[in-house]
């Protein structure tokens, strides 16, 4: 680990992290303000923050104008400050009707916080819900964050929140050539780590420019363990509606590198699967655009395939649903698009498909990249 980090986490939440979860359920660092308000008392702060941005059903940007701190603005993800933007829709800057605060898109043109976006700012906050996988957006976003704030001096406070995959850490690992704003770092599909405990990761193992510059702070969930069960309370982005869809989501995104449907579009998205030929299966849906699913595809078609609302999968990240349907695909030669190599983070594991690889052999090929990430990944970890 890079020795001048500037890695500050109090005493008292590092007992909060390391003690045993009991039978309390787990809670965001945000819930517990006596904890976190002396970092920001006085100061001028920005915020990194969205829909799941909350200290018990208020917003965190709300609780922060009624203690009196002083907000400067707000750095929008993917989706926006309220969550209502569709995924890969443009965030646009503005004013937030709601507070007046001032706006700023990170997801658009710019992922990168400006010199002049950061001016006058002493700390950044950065509080929002990550569902534990590799192409969630809202990692890309911390990382820029990160280098900018590493950039121009300004410390990084994360309020920690439970990973609801975090017992899970699965998949290829990300290689280089493959990174992108699906993949920032070189981790597997299921990382296994909070935001505050990848963040601490990304600054140590020097992923992020200015690492050497960085100061962070993390505020530890309260009675989490990479073994606790969360249920989220508020969905963290429009096409994640419910746990199963959560569950489900790290196995089902790289169907976004296929022509078929993951159920965008319907009330139960990344829980159905399907195209429009009836040789992908006996189940049928029909795609319709709605708000928040402006990306559907298929739609206004029947499509035909696997109904996964029940469904427990065997792994975290389980090849079963991708592999039955290219099985099935009456056009395999189209089947992969240019971005499943994207998602998957290696251009082999399309190539493994195509040769007709099992999920057993294609597992056994991840073993050793994740073996050496395990390790890396135990030196950041704040929770059992």
């Amino acid at each position: 680990m890079r020795q001048c980090l500037g890695f500050l986490v109090s005493a008292v939440c590092l007992l909060l992290a390391c003690a045993p979860a009991q039978a309390q359920r787990p809670s965001p660092a945000a819930d517990s303000v006596h904890l976190w308000r002396p970092w920001v008392q006085g100061k001028r702060l920005a915020l990194v923050v969205n829909q799941t941005s909350r200290v018990g059903n208020r917003h965190v940007a709300d609780t922060l104008l009624a203690l009196g701190e002083r907000v400067v603005r707000v750095f929008a993800p993917e989706h926006g400050f309220r969550g209502e933007a569709d995924a890969g829709a443009t965030v646009k800057s503005g004013r937030d009707s709601a507070t007046g605060l001032e706006v700023v898109s990170l997801y658009g043109k710019r992922k990168k916080p400006t010199r002049e976006d950061l001016a006058g700012v002493e700390l950044v906050v950065f509080d929002i819900q990550d569902v534990g996988a590799r192409f969630y957006t809202y990692i890309s976003t911390l990382h820029y964050v990160l280098e900018a704030c590493g950039q121009y001096g300004i410390p990084v406070l994360v309020l920690d929140r439970p990973n609801p995959n975090g017992m899970f850490v699965d998949g290829p690992v990300l290689e280089p050539a493959q990174r992108s704003f699906v993949g920032i770092w070189p981790l597997p599909v299921l990382h296994g780590c909070t935001i505050g405990e990848l963040a601490r990761m990304a600054i140590g193992e020097g992923w992020v420019p200015h690492a050497d510059s960085a100061t962070l702070l993390v505020v530890p969930a309260h009675h989490y363990t990479h073994d606790s069960t969360y249920a989220l309370p508020i969905r963290p982005s429009p096409n994640l509606p419910n746990a199963q869809a959560i569950d489900l989501y790290a196995s089902l995104c790289l169907f976004e590198g296929t022509p078929l449907s993951m159920g965008r579009g319907t009330d139960y998205p990344f829980q159905l699967v399907g195209g429009d030929d009836p040789r992908y299966g006996s189940f049928t849906f029909t795609p319709v655009l709605k708000p928040g699913a402006a990306a559907t595809v298929l739609a206004g078609k029947r499509c035909y395939g696997l109904d996964l609302r029940d469904t427990v999968l065997e792994y975290g990240f389980d090849l079963g649903p991708l592999l039955t349907m290219y099985a099935r695909s009456p056009g395999k030669e189209k089947f992969f698009s240019p971005f499943f190599t994207k998602l998957a983070g290696t251009p082999e594991l399309e190539r493994q498909i195509r040769a007709g690889y099992s999920q057993a052999q294609i597992r056994a090929s991840w073993q050793p990249a994740l073996e050496a990430y395990q390790a890396q990944r135990r030196k950041y970890l704040l929770y059992p």
